[in-house]
């Protein structure tokens, strides 16, 4: 348990040193799955033989003083969305189960480049449509911290792994706040870099334009390296920028120093969890104390973010899941009888009631007659959204805020009430529809041991001065040393 507790880089410079072996690792990873996994359910699949194979293959190149990168050797989970060549990959859905893809996806492709072996895939809410993880269609992961409670969602699988201990890091993907609301509620650190800063290629799509891969690792200098793997060019994905990414752990320990910090208004709510709001104002003084300024800045348009995102997301949800028909891929209905009733009776037998409320949602939104109402008029608040940023920004460096409204909530409290598991990403889905970089970093917990996050909200492509800023704060609050009492 003792290796376990390292953190990656604190693994990486073991490996280096030559004091532990990247397979002792990846076996340590497998036992604690084999241990815990039962009470917890972050694994969909786990790649015994894969990791360690690929476990040695880093050893060896470790004897001969060739490491593909500093963290070759490090054990990661990946969630059930990125596409894994020969490895099943089901994006938390019946639809899709037994489906092995042909090749893998370029995050994938960049994490096996540099030399990380990885032990399987990991849970998640279906095609990544929901808050708590419970809309999976295998079964509902659980928060190692409280396992009554949910570990978040969409990529709750990654969030539990990583902090049950189970592998050193994961990547999740963060359409509305499903890498940072999870993180907030495991005790960790969790990116949503800039839209566009990593490649969406071999990610299963739900709503396009604001999808975005990160990484969910327990410290900042661990999310910093294992961004730098990830953050490339990639030519095919079309909405991939081509921004050279900068070194992240070089300026990791600048400080706050000097930088003005927007705390707005329209995020402190009433209604929201009063020992969350505590932690979060208690954090922003922190960083006043460390030279940082606060001031109070407003983002108008924030009462509109919700109805804005559960418009344009379910939009282009049903647009993107028209693929699964049951003719090239995926579940196909038996004994239909021509090709509608093909299409509607795999569909019906594959996606859960999320996916399917959020596709007649989108649907309706761009049928004829609503899109000019409901889609295009979401569109022009999204610009508006968007415009609170850019504004925000000529007078603030970056923006504090909660990462959810809530701890960790009961499995099946909000299950029945659509609406009640919407509003747990409240905080977070602004940053989405702005194409913006988020971060949540541990700031605390409740009186009932549950972790609260706070969220730094950054101009697009300055994940480096998140950085930076959440490592000021861990450096003298650092709660990523406590562990759940699995």
């Amino acid at each position: 348990m003792e290796l376990l507790e390292l953190s990656m880089l604190e693994l990486a410079a073991k490996l280096s040193a030559g004091e532990v072996s990247s397979v002792e690792a990846t076996r340590a990873c497998l036992d604690r799955v084999a241990k815990v996994d039962a009470k917890v359910r972050a694994f969909l699949k786990v790649d015994e033989a894969g990791a360690l194979a690929a476990a040695e293959a880093s050893d060896a190149r470790r004897k001969q003083g060739a490491p593909k990168g500093p963290l070759d050797g490090v054990p990661i989970g990946l969630k059930d969305i990125f596409l894994t060549e020969g490895l099943e990959t089901t994006c938390g859905s019946k639809i899709l189960k037994g489906f092995i893809p042909p090749y893998d996806g370029t995050a994938v492709k960049l994490l096996k480049g540099a030399g990380l072996p990885i032990v399987g895939k990991l849970n998640q809410d279906e095609f990544a449509m929901g808050s708590s993880n419970e809309s999976s269609a295998f079964f509902p992961c659980h928060n190692p911290w409280d396992l009554s409670r949910t570990p978040g969602g969409s990529s709750g699988g990654s969030a539990a792994a990583v902090a049950a201990r189970e592998v050193f890091g994961s990547l999740g993907t963060d359409t509305g706040g499903s890498i940072r609301q999870p993180a907030a509620l495991t005790n960790l650190v969790g990116l949503k870099p800039t839209y566009g800063r990593v490649s969406r290629f071999g990610v299963i799509a739900f709503a396009s334009s604001l999808d975005q891969v990160g990484p969910m690792c327990r410290t900042v200098a661990d999310t910093a390296a294992l961004l730098q793997v990830i953050a490339r060019h990639d030519p095919n994905d079309s909405t991939s920028a081509d921004v050279p990414a900068p070194d992240y752990l070089a300026g990791l320990e600048g400080g706050v120093r000097g930088l003005t910090l927007g705390l707005p208004k329209e995020y402190f709510l009433p209604g929201m969890d009063p020992e969350v709001e505590a932690s979060v104002r208690a954090a922003a003084k922190a960083l006043e104390a460390q030279g940082a300024r606060i001031v109070e800045i407003s983002l108008p348009h924030t009462k509109y973010a919700l109805a804005t995102y559960y418009l344009l997301a379910p939009a282009e949800a049903s647009s993107n899941l028209a693929r699964y028909d049951g003719v090239r891929f995926g579940h196909r209905a038996k004994d239909a009888k021509g090709l509608r009733e093909l299409y509607s009776k795999s569909r019906e037998e594959g996606f859960g009631p999320e996916v399917k409320r959020r596709i007649m949602l989108g649907t309706y939104a761009l049928s004829a007659g609503y899109y000019d109402a409901y889609y295009l008029k979401a569109q022009k608040v999204r610009t508006l959204i968007r415009q609170d940023f850019t504004q925000a920004f000529e007078k603030v460096d970056a923006i504090l805020t909660p990462s959810s409204p809530t701890p960790a909530f009961k499995l099946g409290e909000k299950v029945d009430d659509p609406l009640a598991m919407y509003l747990m990403d409240v905080f977070t889905l602004p940053c989405n529809l702005a194409g913006l970089p988020g971060l949540s970093v541990p700031c605390g917990f409740t009186k009932a041991g549950l972790p609260i996050g706070l969220q730094l909200m950054g101009k697009p492509f300055d994940e480096a001065r998140l950085l930076q800023i959440a490592r000021a704060y861990e450096r003298e609050h650092d709660f990523s040393r406590r562990a759940p009492p699995l």
